[in-house]
């Protein structure tokens, strides 16, 4: 653009670049103007009315700009407001699609490369004084974690939003207290729940559930109360005939080192009591339970133990020793 004018200047530099037909008019730059600096690629049209001043490849940040100008009024929404927070950087996400989301009632056609989310009152969900405009970080990564596929997945985006210590899981709880209706709503809630108050009741429930019930393995005894160090500590799972204890990790959030050395002190411990400490997380238990009974099966049985591992609808297969 013409270097004579520092409002427009002033404009590109603050959107990195991209800028709205709406706002060049309402600059001073009359259409013909307007029509000579496209001409002269000066300004290269991304979507209807909506442009860059360079004639290369967009980067993220300049789709992300122009997906919200062009649906203004608009936020990055989902996993385009994290990225938006975060950075570029993090493995296996998918940039190819840039999510805006804007007021339910409206009707839109999305352009190749952005996905629209309509919501009744979004603008409270807003950041609105950031560049580009963005869900607030809580609800977005909310949003990320309601749509996952898969359990593990979903709580793999609430450790990701929690171990960033932009969010808590207490925030992140409250964030999902307005919304009522989304699926998988009540198992997420005892889940930040779980965190928030530093128990893994969800975890330790699926264990039971998903493990031990599903393939009929023995019932271990839970918070089995030991001693370590002259102080009290309890055993997640415990199973006495065969001497080996099950400690569920539910946390989600990078463990710090004084918490790692205080995990590994207590598994020397119980190996002092002549106890077999297998450590189990989300995604041994929710993610993968069939695999996990046959490997506890296998270790159940080393020790003595003489039941039949069960096939549950799930896995599907027959009993496998070894």
């Amino acid at each position: 653009m013409d270097p004579q004018d520092p409002s427009l200047d002033l404009l590109l530099r603050g959107q990195a670049g991209v800028v709205a037909r709406s706002q060049l008019l309402a600059a001073g730059l009359d259409r013909t103007r307007l029509a000579r600096e496209v001409r002269r690629s000066r300004l290269v049209e991304v979507h209807r009315g909506v442009y860059v001043d360079h004639t290369g490849e967009p980067t993220w940040v300049q789709r992300a700009w122009a997906a919200v100008l062009w649906a203004a009024p608009a936020a990055l929404h989902g996993a385009s407001a994290l990225r938006a927070f975060e950075g570029p950087g993090r493995r296996g996400r998918d940039e190819s699609v840039v999510e805006v989301l804007v007021e339910r009632d409206r009707r839109l056609r999305a352009p190749e490369g952005v996905r629209v989310v309509r919501r009744a009152g979004f603008d409270a969900q807003v950041q609105w004084n950031l560049g580009p405009p963005r869900q607030r970080y809580d609800q977005a990564a909310l949003d990320v974690a309601l749509a996952a596929g898969r359990d593990l997945d979903a709580v793999a985006a609430l450790a990701d939003a929690v171990g960033s210590q932009r969010t808590t899981a207490l925030r992140m709880r409250t964030a999902l207290a307005d919304r009522p209706w989304v699926r998988r709503r009540w198992w997420l809630e005892q889940v930040l729940t779980d965190v928030a108050q530093g128990t893994c009741s969800v975890l330790e429930r699926e264990h039971l559930q998903r493990v031990e019930r599903a393939h009929a393995l023995p019932t271990g005894e839970r918070q089995v109360l030991a001693r370590h160090a002259g102080r009290v500590c309890w055993r997640d799972v415990r199973y006495a005939a065969q001497s080996v204890v099950v400690e569920l990790d539910g946390r989600l959030h990078h463990s710090s080192t004084l918490d790692r050395d205080r995990d590994l002190d207590r598994d020397l411990a119980a190996a002092g009591d002549g106890d077999l400490t297998l450590r189990l997380g989300w995604g041994q238990v929710v993610e993968r339970p069939c695999e996990t009974a046959r490997r506890l099966a296998d270790v159940l049985r080393s020790r003595g133990w003489t039941g039949t591992l069960e096939a549950c609808g799930k896995c599907g297969a027959p009993d496998q020793p070894g």
